[in-house]
């Protein structure tokens, strides 16, 4: 398997949500499972079988992170510089119809929340903007229809 792009915030994101699964939630779903079964007969026990089914869920997660996780490679944009757009660049756009302004960091696709600003590198507005440079006009096909953005600043923080 390919090496999987990250920052180091996102590596550590992950880190903390599997260790949190095999601390915490790991140990309370073997408990939830423990009462159920006091309850008797398990054929018709509705809290044993969400209790197993969250247990499958929690292990199939454990093993996913554990997977990313030993595939990362971490990329610090702290050490890079220069106008054009890389991985890790944190971007101002400008939408060029509206003229609204939006703050993105291009990162990792295993730690990207839009929410946050974290635009993954697999986004069609990410790759759009992979190797523009500042000033540059970058077009990118959306599902409610075609935008334009400016690329404003380019930084590597």
């Amino acid at each position: 398997m390919d090496k999987i792009p990250m920052t180091a915030g996102g590596l550590k994101q992950l880190e903390d949500e599997l260790r949190n699964l095999k601390d915490n939630e790991r140990l309370a779903v073997i408990r939830a499972i423990s009462e159920a079964r006091e309850h008797g007969d398990l054929s018709e026990n509705a809290e044993y079988h969400a209790a197993r089914e969250r247990q499958s869920f929690i292990e199939g997660r454990i093993k996913e992170l554990e997977s990313i996780i030993s595939y990362a490679d971490i990329i610090d944009p702290t050490k890079m510089s220069g106008d054009v757009v890389r991985f890790g660049a944190t971007l101002l756009l400008a939408d060029e119809d509206t003229d609204e302004e939006t703050i993105y960091q291009i990162v990792g696709q295993h730690e990207s929340s839009i929410e946050q600003g974290k635009l993954s590198i697999s986004a069609p507005l990410a790759r759009g903007l992979i190797g523009k440079s500042l000033g540059d006009s970058v077009e990118v096909k959306t599902p409610g229809g075609s935008k334009s953005y400016e690329i404003v600043k380019v930084d590597y923080i």
